[in-house]
Parts: structure tokens; C-alpha cells; sequence
């Protein structure tokens, strides 16, 4: 049995990966190491295939003796690490979690990680260190600039892409300077089942199903390329299993829509899967102020993954969106707890309103 530590298991992409995983591979368990903050959801883990093999465990990854501790218990050989402050506006109006979390909290891992393969004495070809990262490392690309590719240079515009930039670059440094065996993979932006409702795609489904404001930042001609979650998670496990330790790679959905455009196409698959007195739902459409240093466009590269591994994505966004609303749809009680919280509701609210104040 391979033990695969997985931190942030409990978020969204932590958590579809964890159902990826003990689907995909029988021979494996999953210790889940999650803080359990605002975006993460114990409802993430119900029905997992296996559950068996799947060992949860609240706490923090700036907590060492506790990851220590996990590293020797379980014997773990594989960490997949995607635990991090993870949301731009959030990281605007509170920059120090970020830094915090995404940066000494991976500083931790790497130190765990060493210490415990180096003592065990494990030849680096049975270990494995994965980090999840983004493409907001890259900064922004005009109109006619080429995709992000791995070595596009880093230039993050804001505290939460700096702090993800600062931890890769540790990862990196652990692989050169102490030969540890890492890979990175910066993806592009990520939506699906389970994901919190302050991120666009799964903010404007549940907000058009109650017949709420569907807000655009500035004029909605950002462009951002979407990647399907169970998509990224193949990927990810795909550089496990085959990466070149030391390798960075992209990961992408191969399209470049507008964030107007993705908003319309939801309200469309909605009106047609769900027609009711809010139809049509672009109606509910409201632009509203811009965020601060907004990057205009993401584009990504995925060349070499496709390339030296064979990974492409199986979802275009058409088919993808479609699979999302659908799975909100027939999982409404999953919603119904998250808005129980009432978390997302409240942070959406205030976080409009300070932006018009500022405007």
C-alpha cells in the first residue's frame, strides 16, 4: 500500500483529487491533512470510493511536530500539496495569511519531507513531493502575447500570486539544493464539483439559481483559460506517477473565453436545464467596480505535458460547464450547508460593497 500524504484535502481541488485518487489506484491511501478553514468542507468527503483508505486529520501545515509526526506514522512516500490561501480579493483586503499559509506552510512540508526520507534512508525514485501552483505566477499577458509556458518568467501582481511564486521557488530550491525529489505543476484556473462559492463559476451558478445579482468585475473582458478539476487532477497524478523530478510543468484547458462570456454561457445551459421566472438569467447580469491590479488575461502553454507525458484535457469548457451545473443541481444540500454557514454570502456582500466605496 502506497501512503500518499494530501494537504488542503478537505478544498476543492484537494478534495476532487482525493475522489480521483481512491478511485483511480487501489493500492493506495490517502492521508488527508486539512485546517478545515472557510473554503474547505468535510461535505467534500462524503461518498469517497474506498473510504477505507482514506485517513482524515485536522490541522495546520505550519503546525511541525504535527507534520512530522504524520510523515512517520503513516511511512508516507508521496506528498501531493495543495493546501493554500488561495483567493485574490481575499489576499487584497489580508495579505499576511497568504504569506503565512502558501509560503512558511510549504517551507514546513519541504522540511518535513527531508528530514524524514533523508532518515529513513529511501532512494529518491520511491518518493515523491508534488506542489500545486498557479498560473498567476506568470503575471498578465496582453492581447497577442504567447501562452505562459515554464519558462515564461515569474511576475505575480498580487499578494496571493506572489506568495504561491515565493513558494515554488522554495520547492525548487529544495530540489536543487538538496536533491529532494519535487515537481510543480502551475495550472490555470480551475472549476467543477465542490468548489466554494466565492470563485466565479460556482458564485454565479448558485447565485442564478436563487435569482441573485450575477456581478462582472470592470467590463468582463478578462480572459482566463478553465480547466475542469477532474481534468487537472489526471494531470496532477499523472507528474506524480511519470514527472521528471526537479520539472515543472503547465497544466490548462486549451481556451481563452472572456470571464462575460463564461457567465453567459451558465445563465444559457441554466435557462435551458432550469427555466423559471428568473429565465432569462442574463438579465441578472451587474458590472460592478473593478478589483486592484486585476490581471487582463491568462493564457497557458501546455506543450510540454502533452508532449513528455501524454496529458491533455478530456472536458472542452462546453461539455464541462454542463457537467458542473449539473452536479450542483442534483447535489443542492451540499449548497444549501455551505449557505447554512453563511460565510460566502456575508464575505461577497461586504467585499461589493468596500469596492464601490472605492470607487
Amino acid at each position: 500500500m502506497q501512503n500518499i500524504l494530501v494537504t488542503g484535502g478537505a478544498g476543492f481541488i484537494g478534495s476532487n483529487f482525493v475522489h480521483y485518487l481512491l478511485d483511480a489506484e487501489p493500492d493506495v491511501k490517502v492521508i488527508n491533512l486539512d485546517a478545515l478553514t472557510y473554503a474547505a468542507s468535510p461535505e467534500n468527503l462524503e461518498n469517497l470510493p474506498d473510504p477505507g483508505r482514506h485517513v482524515f486529520v485536522k490541522g495546520n501545515i505550519l503546525d511541525r511536530d504535527l507534520v512530522n509526526g504524520l510523515m512517520q506514522e503513516h511511512s508516507i512516500g508521496t506528498v501531493v500539496h495543495f493546501a493554500a490561501e488561495s483567493h485574490v480579493d481575499r489576499s487584497i483586503l489580508g495579505p499576511e495569511l497568504f504569506l503565512q499559509t502558501n509560503i512558511m506552510g510549504t517551507f514546513t512540508l519541504l522540511e518535513a519531507a527531508r528530514a524524514f526520507w533523508s532518515g529513513k534512508g529511501l532512494e529518491h525514485p520511491e518518493v515523491r513531493f508534488h506542489h500545486v501552483s498557479t498560473d498567476e505566477v506568470y503575471g498578465s499577458l496582453g492581447p497577442d502575447d504567447p501562452a505562459f509556458s515554464e519558462t515564461t518568467p515569474y511576475s505575480p501582481n498580487s499578494p496571493y500570486a506572489a506568495s504561491k511564486a515565493g513558494s515554488d521557488h522554495i520547492v525548487r530550491s529544495y530540489a536543487h539544493t538538496f536533491n529532494l525529489p519535487t515537481t510543480i505543476t502551475n495550472c490555470s484556473n480551475n472549476y467543477g464539483p465542490r468548489q466554494f462559492p466565492e470563485k466565479l463559476i460556482s458564485l454565479i451558478i448558485l447565485n442564478a439559481l436563487a435569482g441573485k445579482d450575477l456581478p462582472i468585475y470592470g467590463d468582463g473582458r478578462q480572459v482566463r483559460d478553465w480547466l475542469f478539476v477532474e481534468d487537472h487532477c489526471e494531470a496532477i497524478w499523472t507528474v506524480v506517477k511519470r514527472g521528471v523530478p526537479g520539472e515543472t510543468y503547465n497544466v490548462g484547458g486549451n481556451n481563452q473565453p472572456t470571464n462575460l462570456s463564461i457567465v453567459e454561457s451558465i445563465c444559457d445551459l441554466l435557462d435551458e436545464l432550469v427555466p423559471d421566472q428568473h429565465t432569462p438569467r442574463r438579465n441578472l447580469i451587474k458590472f460592478v467596480t473593478d478589483r486592484p491590479g486585476h490581471d487582463r488575461r491568462y493564457a497557458m502553454n501546455i506543450g510540454k505535458i502533452s508532449r513528455t507525458l501524454g496529458w491533455r484535457p478530456r472536458h472542452t469548457l462546453q461539455n464541462g460547464l454542463r457537467e458542473t451545473i449539473q452536479w450542483y443541481l442534483s447535489n443542492m444540500d451540499w449548497a444549501n450547508a455551505i449557505r447554512e454557514r453563511n460565510e460566502y454570502q456575508k464575505w461577497v456582500s461586504k467585499n461589493y460593497s468596500q469596492r464601490e466605496k472605492q470607487a
